[in-house]
C-alpha cells in the first residue's frame, strides 16, 4: 500500500485555501499536514477540506496564531494534542490510522509547528528564543520517555524551525548566529532525533552535501535570486517505518504561487506492510 504524506506551513488556511485544493487536485496527497493555520477550531473551514476529498480531519487551533491540522483519506480511531511549556499553544496534533484504514492500520503521524525563536540568538535578551529552547528541550524529554518505540511505525512532519545541516542553508559561515541555524539550535535538534530514534526521511534521497531548502523570506525582493533558503520542514520517520520510504518531494514551484506562504510542501512517499496498532 502506498501512503503519501505532504507537510506544509500554510500561513493561514483560510487565507490560502485556494492553493491548499490547487495542490491536492495536482498532487493527490492521502495525508495533508498543515501548520500555522491560523484559525481557532470554532472557524475551521472544515466543509472546504471536505469538499477536497478528505472524509477524515483533526484540527489543534488558536485564534490568529500558530495552529496544526491534519487532513486524511484514511480513517483515524486516535487524535492526540500536547500542550508543551504550559502555554497553551496548538503546536501539535496526531492520528493513528484505523483498522480500516488496511496496511496504514495502526501507523501514527505527528504533525509539529516548533517555536520561530525571533531574531536575537540569546534567551536572556529574547523571550521568544527561551521559548523555542525550552520547547526543544521538553521535546527531548518526551522522546527520550520512550516515544516512539523502534518497533512503532511513527511518522514525525511539520515545521521544526530549525535547519540542523550545513547544507540546509544558502550559507552556513553567514547564517550561524541567525536564529534556525544557530549551534545550540542545531545541537538541540540533534539530541531530540538521537533520543527519539528518528530518521531523517530527506537526507535519505538528497545527499548531505546538496543544498535542499523547503523555506524562502518574504524579506527577500525577488526569491529566486541567490535561492537563499533554509530547509525548514521536515519529514521524521521511526527504525520500523523509514525502510518502507520511496521517495521525496519539495515542490519548489509552489513558493511562486499567486499569494504564496514563505513554506513549500514537502511530500514522502512510503510503502507499507502491515504491522500492529499502538497508542500514541
Amino acid at each position: 500500500m502506498r501512503l503519501k504524506v505532504t507537510t506544509w506551513n500554510v500561513n493561514s488556511v483560510r487565507l490560502r485555501m485556494s492553493l491548499v485544493a490547487r495542490f491536492v487536485a495536482e498532487h493527490r496527497p492521502d495525508v495533508l499536514c498543515l501548520q500555522e493555520t491560523k484559525v481557532e477550531d470554532g472557524k475551521f473551514p472544515l466543509g472546504e477540506v471536505r469538499r477536497l476529498g478528505f472524509g477524515h480531519v483533526a484540527y489543534n487551533g488558536q485564534k490568529g496564531y500558530h495552529g496544526v491540522a491534519i487532513f486524511s483519506q484514511l480513517p483515524f480511531d486516535q487524535i492526540e494534542k500536547r500542550d508543551f511549556c504550559a502555554k497553551g499553544d496548538a503546536r501539535h496534533i496526531a492520528v493513528r490510522f484505523a483498522p480500516e484504514a488496511g496496511a496504514a492500520a495502526g501507523a501514527v503521524v505527528h504533525n509539529l509547528y516548533i517555536p520561530a525563536g525571533g531574531d536575537i540568538p540569546d534567551p536572556s535578551q529574547n523571550p521568544k528564543f527561551a521559548h523555542k529552547l525550552a520547547f526543544l528541550a521538553e521535546l527531548d524529554g518526551w522522546f527520550r520517555g520512550g516515544f516512539p518505540h523502534s518497533q512503532d511505525r511513527a511518522i514525525l512532519v511539520g515545521d521544526l524551525n530549525i535547519a540542523p545541516l550545513e547544507h540546509d542553508v544558502w550559507s552556513h559561515r553567514q547564517l550561524l548566529d541567525v536564529v534556525s541555524h544557530t549551534p545550540v539550535e542545531t545541537e538541540a535538534m540533534r539530541r531530540v532525533m538521537a533520543n527519539g530514534g528518528w530518521i531523517d526521511v530527506m537526507r535519505r534521497f538528497v545527499p548531505e552535501t546538496e543544498k535542499l531548502f523547503t523555506w524562502w523570506s518574504y524579506r527577500a525582493a525577488d526569491w529566486t535570486k541567490g535561492n537563499r533558503g533554509r530547509r525548514l520542514d521536515h519529514v521524521w520517520a521511526s527504525p520500523a517505518i523509514a525502510p518502507m520510504a520511496r521517495s521525496i518531494e519539495v515542490l519548489r514551484e509552489a513558493r511562486g504561487w499567486d499569494r504564496p506562504s514563505d513554506h513549500v510542501p514537502v511530500t514522502a512517499i512510503f510503502e507499507l506492510g502491515a504491522a500492529r496498532a499502538h497508542a500514541i
